[in-house]
């Protein structure tokens, strides 16, 4: 993760604060609010240990009740920055089989239009215009969060570029802890990346990250299959009951494009 100890950094939705800490212990100079999207209370009630007496103690600002799909939690924000990061998202968990069951739309699709919002607001109405306006999400390279197509589908008809993506070392955030979203429980730690999207098509930042193989032409995007050698090849793979999985939810991912209204 490529971080310049001069920019103005805003992270969303970090759980016990873990990872805003590290980021201030490792950069001191950082301009850095947090957000959360619990209330204090709440927050300190399902995490038993939090960075919010330490990051209160750095005089680094926490916003609680920050709701990322929420337009007005984004207009409420006091100054601009240079990056928004939203580390290892994930919609809440169902309360009940009622719940779910009354939802539009799958899992894999709500989790998608999270990191779409996300990717939207941050650009519209948190990043400055005279820096980078860099959004970074980091997320697990492992089912199911890799079939979110974050690299192919989120931006898709928006005025935002993906500049590629880096491997996420989370030894060089000491003291960071991915935290289950509902409750105080440390999940493994598992490979991941963290991605980059920019109203700006190019930037100084894109010389650390790859731009990866899968999205030229002759491969399957959301399958990150191919290169394929000719249409024999292709066909075989769509044949494939992962890539039809995958098809699926491209298809609904598309119904719900179709039918959004987004905020500008």
């Amino acid at each position: 993760m490529h971080i310049e100890s001069t920019w103005r950094i805003l992270t969303i939705g970090d759980g016990d604060l873990s990872f805003s800490h590290a980021l201030k212990q490792k950069y001191p100079q950082l301009n850095l609010v947090a957000t959360v999207l619990d209330t204090e209370t709440a927050l300190r009630a399902k995490y038993q240990y939090n960075a919010i007496d330490l990051l209160k103690a750095l005089n680094v600002k926490v916003l609680f009740e920050f709701d990322a799909t929420q337009p007005h939690c984004w207009d409420n924000l006091s100054q601009h920055f240079d990056v928004v990061i939203f580390q290892f998202p994930l919609i809440p968990s169902f309360t009940s089989k009622a719940e779910f069951e009354q939802s539009q739309y799958p899992i894999n699709t709500l989790n998608r239009i999270l990191l779409r919002k996300f990717i939207h607001y941050s650009q519209t109405k948190a990043l400055d215009l005279n820096g980078p306006m860099l959004s970074y999400i980091t997320s697990k390279d492992v089912k199911p969060y890799r079939e979110w197509n974050i690299e192919g589908s989120l931006v898709t008809g928006l005025p935002y570029h993906y500049l590629g993506q880096s491997p996420f070392h989370i030894g060089s955030f000491p003291g960071y802890l991915i935290r289950n979203v509902d409750r105080d429980k440390h999940v493994k730690d598992t490979k991941g990346f963290t991605y980059v999207w920019s109203s700006k098509p190019s930037t100084t930042v894109q010389l650390e990250l790859n731009f990866p193989h899968y999205l030229n032409e002759h491969y399957c995007t959301f399958c990150r299959a191919g290169r394929f050698l000719n249409e024999m090849d292709k066909t075989k793979h769509e044949r494939a009951k992962s890539h039809k999985l995958m098809h699926k939810y491209e298809q609904i991912w598309q119904s719900y494009l179709d039918n959004e209204s987004l905020e500008m």
